[in-house]
């Protein structure tokens, strides 16, 4: 009797044991199908990729098709268009939920990167100038739990408009209520289209423009370019089309992007002037801190990025962030930043200022602002 009680016992182990791993299997069955059908998308990803150059944020730009109904091409937009939203599955989260998600995000200074919120078109735009301090702009406001930007250039308005503005939707981030979608294309301020494609998705939409003493941009530009093509001719060839008489060379890109007081007058056909700030590249890397203050209030954020969030990088002659929580050191714009400019001979510089000099004090008078270039 004692042995068959053994025997008993020994198998109704031997069964528990087999319930166990029959349990645990569907779990991990469970859990993979989950994964493979995108409802883990809903875990938050942290504010800061180690992978990018800076603060890039892997899945910015990569459309969603699986979150993507069917929806006719929206043709004319203004701030209504928003009410053809791309929504999560769930369609319409309750407000006590959305408004504690955001606080949950707010509060951990991660935005929210999930199945919550709503992919919409961009409410502001930085839309100019090529190296003008555009990308060190956009990271700083990404600091901001109100903010959300796509990390690389979409370049919608002026390489792909043909692909339609859902796509141009399908790249941006979702936003929950209150939050502010964002994307940066430095070179929508020089495009003769740009404007008017704006303004037929949202002539309401706030426009940032990032500007810099227009002879040090040229040769950031150039500088730039040469490290990417080493055999490229001279500076002082390529801006002047005769250097025995000093006529510049308007038709070189890095000197036509300089030429801000004519790229403004294309706008101001389409959006008035109260839709634009005028950025200081010069003073974004002397008092950040400053100048952000002026982009939060004009986007109507409180102001939460300040002077605790940067320290200036003596090496690279700008501005960095501090590290942020959970990171071992602090961030900086990446190795493409802050090259050393080639010797550009004094007089050709000169030569330059003097074109350049009508045209700064046309975009002083139509921006109200004096930048001091000269």
């Amino acid at each position: 009797m004692g042995c068959s009680g053994c025997r008993v016992r020994f198998n109704f182990g031997k069964v528990l044991s087999k319930v166990s791993v029959f349990f645990t299997m569907v779990l991990i069955f469970t859990y993979v199908f989950y994964c493979l059908t995108g409802l883990c998308d809903s875990a938050p990803r942290t504010l800061y990729s180690h992978q990018g150059s800076y603060y890039d944020t892997a899945d910015d730009l990569r459309p969603s098709p699986r979150l993507l109904p069917d929806a006719p091409r929206l043709r004319n937009r203004t701030d209504s268009a928003d009410a053809a939203q791309v929504d999560a599955p769930a369609r319409q989260l309750p407000l006590h939920a959305a408004d504690g998600a955001k606080k949950s995000a707010e509060s951990n200074g991660i935005p929210v990167s999930n199945s919550f919120g709503t992919k919409r078109f961009p409410q502001a735009l930085i839309v100019g100038v090529k190296k003008g301090g555009t990308r060190a702009l956009l990271e700083f406001l990404r600091i901001h739990p109100d903010v959300r930007a796509v990390g690389a250039e979409p370049h919608f308005f002026d390489r792909f408009y043909d692909k339609g503005l859902e796509w141009y939707r399908s790249l941006m981030p979702r936003t929950l209520d209150g939050q502010i979608t964002m994307e940066k294309t430095p070179s929508y301020f020089v495009t003769k289209e740009a404007p008017s494609r704006v303004c037929s998705m949202n002539c309401q939409a706030k426009l940032i423009v990032v500007v810099r003493d227009p002879v040090t941009r040229a040769v950031s530009d150039y500088t730039q370019t040469l490290s990417k093509n080493p055999g490229l001719p001279s500076f002082q060839s390529l801006a002047l089309k005769n250097t025995t008489t000093g006529l510049i060379d308007t038709t070189w890109s890095a000197v036509r992007i300089g030429l801000y007081a004519k790229h403004l007058e294309n706008w101001l056909r389409h959006f008035p002037l109260s839709h634009f700030l005028f950025v200081s590249g010069e003073r974004l890397v002397s008092d950040p801190a400053g100048e952000m203050g002026r982009v939060q209030d004009f986007l109507g954020l409180k102001r939460v990025v300040s002077e605790k969030h940067f320290y200036f990088n003596q090496t690279k002659g700008f501005p960095c962030l501090k590290k942020p929580e959970g990171s071992s050191r602090p961030r900086c714009l990446g190795k493409s930043k802050g090259r050393p400019h080639p010797e550009i001979p004094s007089e050709v510089l000169q030569t330059l200022r003097d074109f350049y000099r009508p045209f700064n004090h046309r975009f002083y008078q139509m921006s109200g602002q004096d930048f001091g270039w000269d």
